[in-house]
């Protein structure tokens, strides 16, 4: 499912926060990242060079990189916080960005974290306060109802206004304990469905040929790509 927004300030009248322009664009840059996670900016760009062949990890720049912060995630659901992210950096940029918004939907907590995901033990929160939070909420959940999935809305915006949306899921169980060194956020609880270990337990690749993540980006690799090749 894709949602395609041709006008500025267009899907669902959500304004993008607006950041200060900033100068000057490092040599080279063609797309930028909407994330100051570089543990995302690592993981996009090897989703994005898997995906797109001749794709260049160059090519790919981060919030840090310009010296951005991120925009604020105000919206009510992944699909705006993605668009309010990559609107912002496009606009203050003037390069097309892609913004991803995702996080962890819990059955028996009625969709929770969901877009709190990021700061469900405060707003300063960090992955192992977040992590230590949910599995206390959750000690007395028995295995069978701790059912839960990852998803991700990704955007990608041009400096034009033109928008499209997509989506993806993945589907697992969360443990009682973490496990695994790779990955960050959630990872370490989470065991995807049909798999034995945890996502922080797969390496890079494995992880990325299954991820929520990498699923809504794939599906924006040919627009992309047709972006980036338009300014090279």
């Amino acid at each position: 499912m894709s949602v395609t927004d041709g006008y500025a300030g267009g899907l669902m009248g959500q304004s993008p926060g607006r950041l200060s322009p900033m100068s000057p664009i490092p040599e080279g840059a063609r797309l930028v990242l909407a994330t100051g996670n570089q543990n995302k900016v690592k993981e996009l760009r090897e989703i994005l060079r898997e995906a797109i062949q001749g794709f260049r990890e160059d090519t790919v720049i981060g919030l840090r990189d310009l010296g951005l912060p991120s925009p604020t995630e105000d919206g009510v659901t992944f699909e705006e916080n993605s668009l309010v992210k990559a609107r912002a950096v496009a606009e203050a940029s003037g390069l097309p960005a892609v913004a991803d918004d995702s996080g962890l939907v819990v059955d028996v907590m009625g969709a929770a974290p969901g877009v709190f995901s990021a700061r469900w033990a405060g707003a300063h929160s960090n992955d192992e306060e977040n992590l230590e939070l949910l599995l206390e909420q959750l000690a007395d959940v028995p295995d069978h109802h701790r059912r839960a999935k990852f998803v991700c809305a990704a955007t990608l915006v041009t400096p034009d206004g033109h928008s499209r949306t997509e989506y993806g899921e993945l589907v697992g169980v969360l443990l009682r304990r973490p496990r695994g060194e790779n990955g960050f956020g959630y990872d370490p609880i989470f065991q995807p469905i049909g798999h034995a270990r945890s996502l922080a337990e797969l390496t890079a690749e494995e992880k990325n040929s299954i991820s929520h993540r990498a699923k809504a980006l794939r599906l924006l690799t040919d627009d992309i790509a047709s972006v980036v090749s338009r300014r090279v």
